[in-house]
């Protein structure tokens, strides 16, 4: 046996032992500032991003409690520089190309929409897009020591304040206004004067605090007084026996607007067909206004589909539309329609495939049911997708059941990407690459459209035919094309009154059959389904009467935190509560009463439509749909 003289032996001492538990500490305070440092400036350079000068300290100090937490979890220093870095650069990332890309910061909401992203991208993008989830995720779970007691002892803190928020929100979202203000319109204000985590703790606590119940009776019959002896009428109607009996075509068209505004981009031809051209002249250059900017198409198609705005800054398929409704889908159905909606992309995405269920479409085709033949990377293109809704619908079209056809298009997202067979045929200024992808992608998109459009009127005369751009185009980083054209600011908070207009106006054109273009102005998407019912001369009760445009009315577009209203070529913003003129106090009631209403229609005990006419067979339909989601079916 080796005797070891026990004067050679060393025993940490709780001298040594604590200074390197201070040194362990001082290291990771030390890496989580340099970090922030490096990843702030890489944010600006690289994407215009970053917190502004009275928020650096508060968002440094933020990420070094976050730091403090995870480090006191953590094996060891080496593991949590590698676990707490993975996290903060996966968000700071996310949040760096929203921002650039929409104008606004990463929100709760984001997260739980986050699945729709996987089902959009694909390639490196889908690649990347995987690995930022589950890089950070495997690297923390690897940091932790989940033997120590400590750990356990921070994690159960963590959840305690969490429960703590979850459980009393109000207070908590009361108070982080107070200390740290809030803009509801502008939150890419907000989160340069938070920076992220806080902007994601404030909004976290306020998205729980504003789940509102659902409306009482007494509630609903108050807001339907408020909008006005017109609105009690409609609601009251006498239903009329006989129904529409025309086709409607509904075509939603994916990022189409006009890029010849682009001056700037010095485009060497206008990428729109001349034919297209002619038709939205005789309409009197009509524009439609729409809930967002550059994504979330799914919050156009409620507001077309339902005829109620959508006013925060969430997905309304993927939470707020929880009841079986008579939007315009059921309501045609029981006029003896029946409906098709059609989008050769995932069925799920933007949970599609229950919203469609819950708002009556019969049938959805999705990407499974189309032959990919004719892909502009990941993207079908329009004039596949329109002759293959051609096909599928064939005799249905001059059949003596009336139909509406509702055709959504994929193709014309971002990047804008073209195959083989479609080459750019238009040029635009140096530095402007963006801008001539996308001004390509409308040429080819356009040209499809009026081909489509040449082949539906020739086989269906009488129609009733609408088409718009279901939102603006993503062109760049802070707006990127339009900052640089003049059209819109870098920032919201620099926006003039027009150029929220602006942000939010796509081209429309209305085909009443053989009576040609209708003239209908400026018109948000919310105003369309109570339109084209009145159009079709449908004289019966529906919710969607609700918000019908009245002749001489001006228009009023509700966007996150504010409104804007549109009368000609005049807009009048309001956005501060405390101070507002009188048309923005008319408004703001009549959004109020509308969002009271909508609340009980869409998620609440549906008290209102107790006040139609019965709608023969809502009832009998919405029974008879399957329990589960609506299958894509041929």
């Amino acid at each position: 046996m080796i005797r070891v003289p026990m004067n050679r032996l060393r025993f940490p001492t709780p001298r040594s032992s604590g200074l390197r538990r201070a040194l362990g500490w001082t290291g990771a305070m030390l890496f989580v500032a340099a970090w922030y440092l490096a990843a702030q400036a890489a944010m600006d350079l690289l994407f215009e991003v970053k917190p502004g000068p009275d928020a650096f300290r508060a968002d440094l100090i933020a990420h070094l409690v976050i730091g403090a937490l995870l480090y006191g979890m953590s094996s060891s220093l080496a593991r949590f520089a590698l676990g707490t870095a993975a996290l903060f650069t996966a968000l700071t990332l996310g949040n760096a190309l929203k921002m650039s890309i929409l104008g606004g910061p990463l929100m709760p909401d984001d997260f739980v929409a986050a699945k729709n992203m996987f089902l959009l991208l694909e390639g490196w993008q889908l690649a990347g897009a995987a690995l930022m989830v589950a890089v950070p995720a495997i690297l923390l779970w690897w940091m932790i020591a989940w033997r120590r007691a400590w750990s356990w002892v921070n994690v159960g803190g963590i959840a305690l304040a969490v429960a703590l928020l979850v459980t009393f929100p109000e207070p908590a979202s009361l108070a982080l206004d107070k200390q740290l203000g809030n803009s509801v319109w502008n939150q890419r204000g907000n989160f340069e004067s938070r920076g992220l985590p806080l902007q994601l703790l404030q909004e976290g606590v306020r998205s729980r605090a504003r789940r509102e119940p659902a409306p009482t009776p007494d509630e609903v019959e108050a807001a339907i007084a408020r909008l006005g002896t017109s609105a009690r009428s409609d609601l009251i109607k006498v239903a009329s026996p006989a129904g529409p009996k025309r086709n409607l075509h509904m075509i939603v068209l994916e990022s189409f607007w006009d890029p010849m505004l682009l001056g700037a981009s010095k485009l060497s031809a206008d990428p729109l067909d001349p034919a297209f051209r002619e038709l939205w002249a005789a309409s009197g250059h009509a524009h439609a206004l729409a809930p967002v900017f550059g994504g979330y198409t799914a919050n156009t198609e409620f507001e077309i589909l339902c005829g109620f705005p959508v006013e925060r800054d969430n997905v309304f398929f993927e939470g707020g539309l929880r009841n079986d409704v008579p939007c315009l889908p059921r309501h045609l159905a029981s006029a003896g329609y029946r409906s098709f909606a059609s989008h050769p992309n995932a069925a799920s995405f933007w949970n599609r495939v229950n919203a469609y269920r819950r708002i009556g479409f019969d049938t959805y085709w999705s990407d499974s049911d189309f032959a990919l033949d004719d892909m502009n990377e990941g993207f079908l293109s329009d004039a596949s997708l329109y002759r293959q809704v051609l096909e599928r619908l064939g005799t249905e079209i001059q059949g003596p059941t009336p139909i509406f056809n509702y055709v959504l298009t994929y193709f014309g997202h971002l990047p804008y990407p073209l195959n083989a067979q479609r080459q750019n045929v238009v040029g635009a200024a140096e530095g402007h690459a963006t801008v001539e992808a996308y001004a390509n992608t409308m040429y080819y998109k356009s040209r499809e459209l009026m081909d489509f459009l040449h082949e539906l009127r020739q086989r269906d005369p009488d129609s009733l035919i609408v088409l718009f751009g279901d939102h603006l185009p993503a062109l760049g980083n802070q707006f990127g094309g339009f900052r640089e054209s003049g059209l819109l600011a870098p920032n919201r908070a620099e926006f003039s009154d027009t150029m929220f207009r602006t942000l939010v106006a796509t081209p429309l054109i209305l085909i009443d059959g053989r009576r040609g273009v209708v003239k209908t102005g400026d018109l948000p998407f919310y105003q369309l389904p109570g339109l084209l019912l009145r159009l079709l001369e449908d004289q019966r009760p529906s919710m969607m009467a609700l918000t019908a445009p009245e002749p001489g009315s001006p228009a009023i577009r509700p966007l996150p935190g504010m409104h804007f209203i549109g009368d000609g070529d005049t807009v009048t913003t309001c956005r501060d509560p405390a101070d507002q003129s009188a048309a923005c106090t008319s408004s703001t009631a009549r959004l109020a009463a509308l969002r009271v209403i909508g609340r009980d229609i869409f998620g609440g005990a549906q008290h209102a439509l107790r006040r139609l006419e019965p709608t023969p067979g809502f009832r009998a339909a919405a029974s008879a749909l399957p329990p589960d989601e609506l299958k894509p079916k041929l």
